[in-house]
């Protein structure tokens, strides 16, 4: 190797980093309001006059066109890449916030999430895809999961900050602070976002697909459908997803109907449980680069520890101000911690050329349960005027997907 060459290598080594800060940065800032709704639950439910189920549906909305825009989105960064389409999801996050905070009521904020929704479509493979382009295997675990530490870090600081704006000028100023921090993560990726070294001969390769019949792209896309490996990924991710969603809506709540604690102060323990599931993200994916078990052992995990927890939270301790606080943090390290792994399970998973795609496949089953989650819950909880048979819902859903992947994987703990 030339010295020209190992020059370009150590620049290529030292600058992932900085598309890991980039990555991690965008993350964060397109979730920000997006996953911070759930910590307005007491301001929106005051001023707009809303039950728990049409709460969830806000939540649902700009979740709602991922469903088919996740797929689009990873079809797009396998053939443009990623700096453009991260970009211009992030403006249109941005963008449609600002817009959001003239509507006049609850009916037009559901439609403007909607369209919200679009442009956040591209974030999360967009970022995941960067990542595994720049690190291997022996640290993209690590990376992965400091990359989808964006997710809780953007919800743990809209979880402490939007409450005091919507309490100080009302919750449409919360939608103009969601709005300009998009924004800012959308001038930041595509600033500094740089492709891969080899990205080049990837995207190449990419394109070359598209020579071939659109029947057998379809064929082969679904048949991925059918891999062993998807399969696990779906059946842990729709539970683990659906728990994780539950614990950004419903803390609040839980904690101020059920255990009398203060709005101010159920809002803090959610802060708490988002900020530890950063650190469950980044822990759990770098002890899956180490791990001799593998990457899905960490998920299986997750999965027996959010089962503790929302068993726990059925019980009488559950009424507890200081246990159910104690299980929240628990559930956020768990139920938030199990991302970063599975997505690196998911990109290690995809057949060549074929990462971006792998990535919105697994993540638009996902959004199935992140769609139907909030509001079903919400429902549940309006109907039988009890937390408890939805903490009993998302326990059955985790346990029959650990007990139908454990025994897939089984034949398999020895490689």
């Amino acid at each position: 190797m030339t010295a020209h060459q190992q020059t370009a290598v150590g620049s290529a080594s030292r600058y992932r980093w900085t598309v890991l800060g980039i990555a991690t940065f965008t993350q964060a800032a397109a979730a920000f309001f997006v996953q911070g709704i759930g910590a307005l639950g007491i301001h929106l439910q005051r001023d707009l006059g809303l039950s728990t189920a049409q709460l969830g549906l806000l939540l649902s909305a700009a979740q709602l066109v991922p469903l088919v825009g996740l797929l689009v989105a990873g079809e797009l960064l396998d053939r443009i890449g990623e700096r453009w389409v991260v970009g211009a999801g992030a403006c249109v996050v941005g963008v449609g916030l600002l817009l959001g905070s003239a509507v006049p009521g609850y009916v037009p904020l559901l439609c403007v999430l909607i369209v919200v929704g679009a442009g956040y479509s591209t974030i999360q493979p967009g970022g995941s895809k960067s990542v595994a382009a720049w690190f291997d295997a022996s640290q993209r675990g690590m990376a992965m999961g400091i990359r989808q530490a964006g997710l809780p870090l953007g919800a743990t600081i809209a979880s402490a900050v939007l409450p005091l704006v919507a309490e100080e000028f009302g919750w449409r100023a919360t939608l103009v602070a969601g709005g300009l921090i998009a924004l800012l993560g959308a001038g930041v990726f595509m600033g500094f976002y740089r492709r891969a070294p080899t990205g080049g001969a990837q995207h190449q390769q990419d394109d070359g697909g598209s020579r071939t019949s659109l029947r057998e792209q379809l064929d082969a896309r679904i048949g991925m459908l059918r891999e062993p490996a998807m399969v696990k990924i779906m059946l842990s991710g729709t539970s683990l997803i659906t728990v994780q969603y539950a614990v950004g809506v419903l803390t609040v709540l839980h904690l101020y109907r059920t255990t009398s604690l203060a709005a101010g102060a159920a809002a803090l323990v959610l802060v708490v449980a988002q900020g530890v599931g950063v650190a469950g993200r980044v822990c759990l994916a770098a002890w899956s680069d180490r791990s001799g078990s593998g990457r899905y052992a960490s998920v299986m995990i997750c999965m027996i520890a959010v089962i503790a927890g929302t068993v726990a939270l059925m019980t009488p301790a559950g009424r507890s101000p200081a246990v159910a606080c104690a299980v929240f943090v628990w559930l956020g390290f768990f139920g938030y911690g199990w991302y970063g792994p599975w997505v690196a399970y998911v990109a290690e998973s995809a057949p060549p050329g074929k990462t971006g795609f792998a990535l919105g496949l697994a993540m638009s089953v996902n959004q199935i349960a992140i769609v139907l989650a909030p509001p079903a819950l919400g429902l549940l909880i309006d109907v039988t005027g009890s937390f408890t048979p939805a903490w009993g819902v998302l326990a059955a859903m985790t346990a029959v997907a650990l007990t139908v992947t454990a025994h897939g994987e089984r034949p398999r703990a020895g490689a």
